[in-house]
């Protein structure tokens, strides 16, 4: 991912479009484009928009044909058209992610990470890290800005920060431009799905830093 600008959710759907995200952030997408149907006609355009460029694109050999062909059959993302009649068996993870993770909400081995605070990490996949996150109503995230980009799905609950609110089914993308201090909801906990680049970097004053580690 750190050869791809990815600073806007614009930006996120396009290359979602031309097939050229990270495997983790493909299924952040899909994701998305299950839960919310704001951006499935953007998506459907840009697509479009690729068809048309592909006409036009001299043809390339394949080295070897046979493997490249499985690989895409393999990662082939779920038609656009078909997302508004997926129904997960769990509501809370979309099949993208369901299928992705191989478990249900209910399943993931949670860790504390601070009190408030759990998360399940899936590791490093395709250049990303991937995680599950759990916050507690009111629970604060620490002041921090990125060194690469972070992508956030919110699965359910929502937080808040500078940039506004994010709810069930919105993407967050921050970058090293965002210096943000999340807030989830008082209403219930917030649940997301988290894939990003590089480490976060802590700003803020020692004193409110320690505050928001207590929790």
């Amino acid at each position: 991912m750190a050869d791809i600008q990815l600073d806007t959710v614009d930006a996120l759907m396009a290359r979602y479009a031309a097939g050229i995200l990270p495997e983790p952030a493909r299924v952040l997408v899909e994701a998305h484009l299950e839960m919310q149907a704001t951006n499935r006609a953007k998506v459907a355009e840009y697509e479009m928009v690729v068809g048309d460029m592909l006409e036009y694109m001299e043809p390339v050999s394949l080295q070897s044909r046979d493997v490249t062909l499985k690989a895409i059959f393999a990662a082939a993302a779920l038609p656009i058209a078909d997302l508004a009649s997926v129904q997960p068996k769990n509501p809370l993870f979309p099949k993208a992610i369901r299928d992705f993770a191989g478990l249900d909400e209910a399943e993931i081995p949670w860790k504390r990470k601070l009190p408030g605070f759990k998360e399940y990490s899936l590791g490093k996949i395709d250049g990303c890290d991937v995680s599950f996150f759990w916050l507690k109503p009111g629970r604060v995230i620490p002041s921090h800005t990125h060194e690469g980009y972070e992508i956030s799905l919110v699965l359910d609950g929502a937080f808040n920060d500078t940039r506004g609110r994010f709810t069930k089914g919105d993407i967050s993308v921050a970058d090293e431009s965002i210096d943000h201090r999340p807030v989830a909801e008082a209403e219930c906990p917030c649940i997301g799905f988290a894939v990003s680049q590089a480490p976060v970097k802590l700003t803020g004053s020692w004193r409110q830093l320690l505050g928001d580690m207590i929790g």
